[in-house]
């Protein structure tokens, strides 16, 4: 099975973009993004230095428009992605790539949506002075009683060995003066402390736009940043993209999710090597491949066809599905289990794993069809649950 992934802030590099920008093709639909985006991000992609690219109000829509436009390249006739990919992912702002991907909000909502994201990032970071510090090796709980000790978050939890700590500088330098046993700190040249609570402000912005974006349930899994969980609501895919720029990055969860799924490839969309790498060290057996140059494209079809496969909600009608959130067994609940119509918020039952209990519900509700899995039965992440018929015409 193939998941495809998008990198988060950083992945970029100076002139990374300029190979792309060679295909007209390529250069034309960037532009058509980077005019909805009110940026000429055809030049910070080519001619800006570093130190501009790093600015979170650029560098975000830069990354979302290059992975949107070379996902084009990859799949010429889009449809056939649908065949393909088995799930997707994106890490911080890759969710937005991802969730475009999937055909949950459209490129130009995408752009719109990672605009503002940016800006009020960039916002939020310049009423306190914090910052990022990346925690390499060391024991685990050692290092998270440690980042909590010193009042800092746990913003990135990219998997065994690697957990990026968040907070003021005040706290950042403490926590430098006093490191986890057998710990290396490595400090980000990023703007602020992202995905901590020093970015709610921004939240508030996004989420006021979000309410009049129009979404459509994924045509493919969307693993999400939060808790490794297959999200299937469009509301739900972009109310938690939302959230999640003032809540930690488990990535360390979706990459548990998709061997969940029984992934064999990752492939990362450009500019790439990010997350090829930390799958490499934490995703033994998966093979990986960065897409970073357009040179590179035949070969990543060919990659793509070695383990592409008809996702399982790309075969179904999914415009009342509900699905697994994620692995373990699914108990069905006393409500749903002799029910005809199911209300709109229904919780169906929980899906019980060896970590922890997650509740499904029905968020549209509809008349039931059938039932796809019985009480007590073991689900993947993804699978289909209940098929449900909408009510009265309901959206």
């Amino acid at each position: 099975m193939l998941v495809i992934v998008a990198p988060g802030q950083g992945a970029q590099t100076p002139g990374f973009l300029t190979p792309w920008l060679e295909d007209p093709t390529f250069a034309s639909r960037f532009d058509w993004l980077s005019t909805v985006a009110g940026l000429d991000l055809a030049h910070y992609g080519t001619e800006a230095d570093a130190e501009t690219i790093r600015r979170t109000e650029i560098a975000q829509p830069l990354l979302v428009a290059t992975g949107l436009i070379a996902a084009l390249d990859l799949f010429p006739h889009p449809s056939d992605a649908f065949q393909r990919v088995g799930a997707v992912a994106g890490h911080s702002v890759g969710e937005i790539a991802a969730a475009a991907g999937a055909r949950v909000i459209t490129a130009e909502q995408a752009m719109v949506l990672v605009r503002e994201r940016g800006k009020a990032m960039a916002g939020a970071a310049a009423q306190t002075p914090t910052g990022m510090t990346a925690v390499l090796g060391g024991d685990r709980e050692e290092v998270l009683e440690s980042i909590s000790r010193h009042g800092l978050t746990p913003a990135n939890d990219n998997g065994p060995g690697q957990i990026v700590a968040a907070g003021t500088m005040e706290q950042l330098a403490a926590f430098a003066d006093a490191p986890p046993a057998k710990a290396r700190l490595i400090p980000l040249s990023v703007a602020g402390a992202f995905h901590t609570t020093h970015m709610q402000p921004a939240v508030g912005h996004l989420a006021g736009l979000a309410r009049s974006v129009s979404t459509h349930d994924p045509r493919t899994a969307v693993i999400s940043n939060r808790d490794g969980q297959v999200v299937h609501d469009g509301r739900e895919v972009l109310a938690r993209i939302v959230g999640q720029i003032a809540a930690p990055v488990r990535w360390d969860l979706c990459m548990d999710a998709m061997l969940d799924l029984g992934v064999t490839g990752v492939l990362e969309m450009p500019p790439a090597g990010t997350l090829t790498g930390i799958a490499k060290r934490a995703m033994k057996g998966v093979e990986t491949f960065a897409l970073k140059t357009p040179d590179q494209l035949d070969d990543a079809r060919a990659f793509v066809d070695k383990h592409g496969e008809r996702s399982v909600i790309e075969t179904t009608p999914t415009w009342r599905m509900v699905v697994s959130p994620g692995k373990g067994t699914f108990h069905r609940s006393a409500e749903a289990a002799d029910a005809d119509v199911l209300p709109a918020g229904c919780v169906i039952g929980e899906v019980a794993s060896t970590r922890d209990r997650t509740t499904v519900t029905a968020l549209h509700g509809g008349q039931v069809v059938e039932w796809l899995v019985e009480d007590g039965d073991i689900v993947s992440p993804g699978q289909p649950l209940v098929r449900l018929h909408p009510q009265g015409g309901a959206a």
